[in-house]
């Protein structure tokens, strides 16, 4: 039997990794730039599976009119583009690949930590203007014994907390999902959300983008933590209420900001990047060859096993929590 599979990511998925993970079945790789519903409605008329990057937005209309789509997969780790309750009803497996990317992220994390914790980007900026004085980023504080909150333990928060073991730093983690057990052997310390707040001089966000996380970070977070304290985003951009970051930023109420995801992306007339104590990247804390290479070979197999009658290695829960 022929399958048609469209690929609506091609500036993640590896093309031709995936083919060779569909050596085993006779398949046509399609890809599209179709993001939008109605657009990716047309788009996908009678294919069998679907494998999309996160701006694809797999929303009930488009799940309720594809007849022949047996399977969708997201090639990375959040499902927030993807309606799991329709595709469960639908009886749609949805396949993602929750290794993927693990390393990558959370060493961005931690170079937008450093990064902020120097104050590199007024160093560099001062330097390339011509000036060789230390001075203008004063103060800059010993990051050893300082505090730094996780806000999201799951696979990319443990290892950011793991990469941070050699910093001799305290670790804070808020993840309501987890039960002290579930931290041991960590050296973390279990804490409250506004507990976490108050107490670190610098938060990193690793939680997925629900109904739970959109805009956990607003106003009332700001005031909570510290003036000094740094924020980190490496995980999606509606986690940060961007309007109450901007009025932070301008009332001096953060020490700096390091943001690899945006709301939206990318932004348009960007305020935040006027301020010299932010750090900003375009979404690429996921991005190395390796990566790509891994996560195409992941869920393309997945789809692939899907197609063939089989159990899939990562189903989707949609009950799962922080994950």
């Amino acid at each position: 039997m022929a399958y048609e599979i469209l690929v609506s990511d091609s500036k993640v998925i590896d093309l031709e990794s995936g083919r060779s993970a569909f050596s085993d079945i006779e398949a046509t790789l399609r890809t599209t730039e179709a993001r939008e519903p109605n657009e990716l409605i047309e788009e996908a008329a009678g294919v069998d599976a679907m494998i999309v990057d996160a701006s694809t937005q797999v929303t009930t209309s488009v799940l309720r009119s594809l007849d022949s789509l047996q399977v969708v997969g997201r090639s990375g780790i959040g499902v927030d583009n993807v309606d799991l309750e329709t595709a469960q009803e639908l009886g749609i497996p949805v396949v993602n690949v929750p290794d993927y990317c693990l390393d990558e992220v959370s060493t961005h994390a931690l170079g937008m930590l450093l990064s902020c914790a120097r104050k590199l980007p007024q160093l560099d900026a001062a330097v390339k203007r011509g000036e060789w004085d230390w001075s203008p980023a004063r103060p800059i504080c010993r990051l050893q014994g300082q505090t730094v909150g996780i806000v999201g333990f799951g696979k990319i928060g443990r290892n950011f907390a793991q990469k941070l073991r050699g910093l001799e730093v305290d670790v804070l983690v808020y993840d309501p999902y987890l039960s002290a057990r579930d931290l041991s052997g960590f050296d973390v310390t279990r804490a409250s959300f506004d507990q976490l707040l108050a107490d670190s001089d610098f938060v990193s966000i690793h939680t997925p983008l629900t109904e739970e996380t959109r805009y956990l970070f607003a106003a009332e977070a700001f005031e909570t933590m510290p003036d000094h304290a740094v924020l980190i985003n490496t995980a999606r951009g509606p986690v940060v209420d961007e309007e109450a970051l901007v009025a932070a930023l301008k009332a001096g109420d953060l020490g700096g900001v390091g943001l690899d995801v945006r709301d939206p992306e990318p932004p348009e007339n960007d305020p935040i990047a006027d301020f010299e104590n932010v750090v900003l990247s375009p979404h690429a804390g996921f991005y190395s060859e390796d990566s790509r290479r891994e996560l195409t070979r992941s869920v393309s197999e997945d789809v692939a096993r899907v197609l063939q009658g089989e159990e899939p290695r990562n189903p989707v829960d949609a009950t799962d929590g922080w994950e």
